[in-house]
């Protein structure tokens, strides 16, 4: 009988023995509470709602650092002992991996406790903090230093951080929403252990770090998104100055097909900054989760009457006006004339709503607060299966409706539902799709990992790419962007982490050749 390993899972080609050596090498860095091995405290590091088996996220150690010299240590032992790290942030990556790593037997690297709220300009409006500071954690600053700055927070608001959400591309929904574009200036530790301050960062006595985003010489700082190049350890970031007034509404529709004219009277008040916020188009069964369960309604037949049991439209239209009294009244009145000409539109503004809790939620959301009540859609079917599909289409009403239907074929031949909301942008609509299932059904879990699959075939096959993905799906993501993208990501990674110690799979991204989509579904199909 072969010896067990007192590990419960090891790092790909590293042995017992330099793996015990590492992770004493890593006690003497960090302390010995700083280092986790044993099963129960790497349990929630272990827990993924996607549907494969956990066995395949599982960490071999979990590691807690508070300053950047202790990383710059770490990255030295990893690249002595070919150990391979997956960083972490705060770990609510929901529906797109949470705290697991990529790969079976990685470390993860978690960051939370790198918190410090470094700076924080009233005037100029920024923010330039560490990894593991939260939106609540700023929020409560703001109000605790009276500063009149709103944040913008993607759904998990409270429990999530701006360095995470904004590395991984993430959105939100104040005219702020587009995270990453209102990110400037950070500061990363290289694979090697040299520190690298992005654009204006570079000068010894720079006060503009978190002022002009370009720096000089070629811009570094999208290469440290969605990828494996570093370890970001400071984050600048733009923040909204607090409007003098701001109205939030909701414009409901009944029917399917309007989604067409929402997106066509929307589109050129985006452009024209009418509407300066991500608008939401929310179909009744991504908003069903907040006042119903799939029990009560389980038929594609039933949606109609969960939208009207409920006072919800079949689409709900959510935006915001921001600025002055003479502005907002100005806009509000191009708002209703656009969406009133068909008199399909029904307007709720915060006096129509009352306590509503759609309605109130998403205004909380518009506005940078602290709400997490968009995630009670977990509660539409149960049991713990969730997957973001995220396909980008360009702003038009026609692509909204060919989306629409092919993800409802789609779904609908693996027994699941169209769960889904539109984020427009300026030119660009995200198409969220949170594909729900029950993991304690076996059946259902398989059904889910092919739906997934096919949805990421059939979408780009037609031109629709995804912007973001979990992280059991990250190599079939990368594929369709081809193969000249992948190899360049591949050298960049040679170039900067020789020995592939940061994240390996990362988008997809690691030194060796990638697996092919074929040899995934087929350790997949060999699992189940």
């Amino acid at each position: 009988m072969a010896n067990r390993s007192k590990y419960v899972a090891l790092p790909k080609g590293v042995s017992e023995q330099t793996f015990g050596a590492a992770v004493k090498e890593f006690r003497r860095v960090l302390g010995e509470p700083n280092v986790l091995t044993d099963a129960d405290h790497l349990a929630p590091y272990t827990k993924v709602m996607m549907p494969v088996s956990e066995a395949n996220h599982t960490p071999s150690a979990a590691i807690m650092a508070t300053t950047v010299e202790q990383i710059q240590k770490i990255v030295g032992i990893c690249n002595k002992y070919r150990v391979p790290i997956w960083t972490i942030s705060t770990g609510k990556n929901l529906g797109y991996g949470s705290a697991a790593p990529a790969e079976r037997g990685q470390v993860v690297l978690d960051l939370h406790r790198m918190n410090r709220i470094l700076e924080v300009d009233g005037d100029l409006c920024y923010a330039l903090v560490e990894p593991g500071v939260t939106y609540r954690q700023l929020y409560d600053y703001f109000q605790e230093h009276q500063l009149p700055l709103w944040l913008s927070v993607p759904a998990p608001s409270a429990i999530a951080g701006p360095t995470g959400n904004a590395l991984d591309r993430g959105v939100g929904y104040t005219p702020y929403g587009e995270h990453f574009l209102n990110a400037c200036g950070m500061e990363v530790v290289l694979a090697n252990g040299e520190i690298l301050r992005t654009a204006m960062g570079g000068l010894s006595k720079s006060n503009t770090w978190q002022i002009f985003k370009w720096g000089y010489g070629p811009y570094l700082d999208g290469i440290f998104t969605q990828s494996n190049y570093g370890i970001v350890t400071k984050f600048g970031f733009w923040l909204q100055p607090a409007p003098p007034v701001y109205k939030p509404f909701m414009i409901q529709y009944q029917n399917e097909e309007d989604v067409v004219e929402i997106v066509e009277i929307m589109r050129p008040m985006r452009l024209n900054g009418v509407i300066p916020n991500s608008g939401v188009i929310a179909h009744a069964l991504y908003e069903a989760g907040l006042k119903a369960k799939r029990s009560d309604y389980f038929s594609d037949e039933a949606v109609r009457k969960l939208a009207a049991d409920h006072n919800m439209g079949i689409w709900n239209v959510t935006a915001a006006l921001y600025g002055t009294q003479e502005q907002v009244d100005v806009n509000w009145k191009i708002v209703t004339e656009a969406f009133g000409k068909s008199g399909k539109a029904k307007f709720i503004t915060e006096r129509e709503a009352g306590d509503d809790i759609q309605f109130g939620y998403r205004a909380v959301l518009m506005r940078g607060g602290m709400d997490m009540r968009e995630f009670n859609l977990y509660n539409w079917r149960g049991g713990g299966g969730s997957l973001w599909f995220a396909p980008v289409s360009q702003a038009r009403g026609s692509e909204t409706l060919k989306q629409m239907k092919l993800a409802k074929q789609i779904l609908g031949r693996h027994g699941l539902d169209y769960t889904g909301e539109f984020i427009v942008g300026m030119r660009d609509m995200h198409h969220i799709l949170d594909m729900l299932y029950d993991r304690t059904d076996p059946a259902m879990t398989k059904a889910a990992y092919q739906c997934f699959d096919e949805l990421i075939t059939e979408f780009s096959a037609l031109g629709y790419g995804s912007y973001r993905t979990n992280t059991a799906f990250m190599d079939k993501v990368a594929d369709t962007f081809g193969p000249v993208q992948r190899s360049v990501n591949r050298k960049l990674k040679k170039a900067l982490d020789p020995n592939g110690i940061l994240a390996p799979g990362k988008s997809g991204i690691r030194i060796g050749k990638p697996k092919s989509v074929f040899q995934l579904n087929k350790h997949f199909k060999n699992q189940h």
